[in-house]
């Protein structure tokens, strides 16, 4: 099943400043495209077997496994409400340059004689851009097999655990530069079919924040350089949003001072609770640290709108992340559209 609001898409570029939680809006966007029916390929790229703590599995090899169920949906073939299938990929630019000599010079032995002199190490760390060029090559690979590929697992869409959002146009671009220096080969003519994919309507580069000053506005420059470069900005994921427990009244009154250490303390006798003056002093202190935040948070929320691309917001989970929570951020990017 595709994105609501970005029906097109089957590439979904997951970015964001660090810290912001984007693996785990990647994993929930892939569980709630693995709706009924289909099959998802999550991929990540920077070596951190993210992938396998979310979802608790052994550490993933350079290999595609099956790793969970998709959030189940009411459509799809035959009427069944059983979810889909979410793959992972844990793309290693070492294997993925082996796979490359293989496939594309015959380099199958030779290329494995190479990786035991440490030969394909020194290339994917000394050699400017490569790693990009290796690991973006191999996410344009499972992509492309929707329409392409025989006898081969295909996906319905593929999605994309990608560096932070300041390397994000770099790590894009990488190939639109290799096609500038190769003029001719197998070299130059991967690198123009990734640099089209990635500029196409079937991709979406989607950002993630939290709702403060510098990843906004690291969101803010992200999605300006994403455009100077030509690549497609998808939506804007507020992630770790803080519950609403008080009203615009009660916040209004404890940041103007209006609430007292005596009406806190009337209000714990109403309650039924007795407490020291430390308690209700400690409660009016939280109480208007949280009503300044929550003003620094509508401000931020008010720019993230005028960003002028869709913008989803998903909570901060109190237990912290497992697979039962990543099926509840699933559910809400469907409930609002981006899955």
């Amino acid at each position: 099943m595709p994105s609501h609001d970005f029906p097109q898409a089957d590439l979904h570029i997951v970015t964001g400043k660090g810290g912001t939680g984007k693996s785990t809006v990647a994993a929930a966007l892939a569980l709630g495209l693995a709706s009924t029916g289909t099959n998802v390929l999550l991929c990540e790229v920077e070596g951190r077997q993210g992938i396998a703590r979310m979802f608790d599995v052994e550490p993933l090899p350079y290999a595609e496994r099956r790793i969970a169920t998709g959030l189940p949906g009411a459509e799809g073939a035959g009427g069944s409400e059983r979810g889909g299938f979410v793959h992972a990929l844990h793309i290693d630019p070492e294997s993925a340059l082996l796979e490359y000599l293989a496939m594309y010079y015959r380099l199958g032995r030779a290329g494995k004689a190479l990786d035991r002199f440490g030969v394909v190490e020194f290339a994917t760390t000394i050699a400017p851009g490569v790693r990009d060029v290796l690991l973006t090559g191999k996410v344009y690979e499972a992509a492309k097999r929707n329409r392409r590929t025989k006898n081969a697992v295909t996906y319905d869409a593929v999605v994309l655990d990608a560096p932070p959002t300041g390397r994000i146009a770099a790590f894009l671009g990488v190939n639109q530069e290799l096609a500038g220096l190769a003029r001719m080969g197998p070299i130059k003519s991967q690198a123009d079919s990734v640099t089209a994919l990635f500029a196409s309507k079937r991709t979406a580069v989607h950002l993630v924040t939290v709702l403060e000053e510098m990843p906004v506005q690291e969101t803010a420059d992200g999605i300006a350089e994403l455009r100077d470069h030509g690549l497609p900005v998808g939506g804007v994921v507020v992630n770790q949003v803080r519950p609403g427990d008080l009203g615009e009244d009660q916040l209004v009154a404890l940041r103007n001072g209006r609430v007292t250490k005596r009406k806190v303390a009337s209000d714990l006798t109403r309650a039924g609770l007795t407490g020291s003056g430390d308690l209700v002093l400690g409660l009016l202190t939280e109480g208007r640290d949280h009503a300044e935040r929550r003003a620094l948070e509508d401000s931020q929320r008010e720019l993230v709108r005028g960003l002028g691309v869709p913008a989803y917001e998903l909570p901060r989970l109190v237990g912290g992340i497992d697979l039962g929570g990543l099926y509840e951020l699933a559910a809400l990017l469907r409930e609002q559209g981006l899955a």
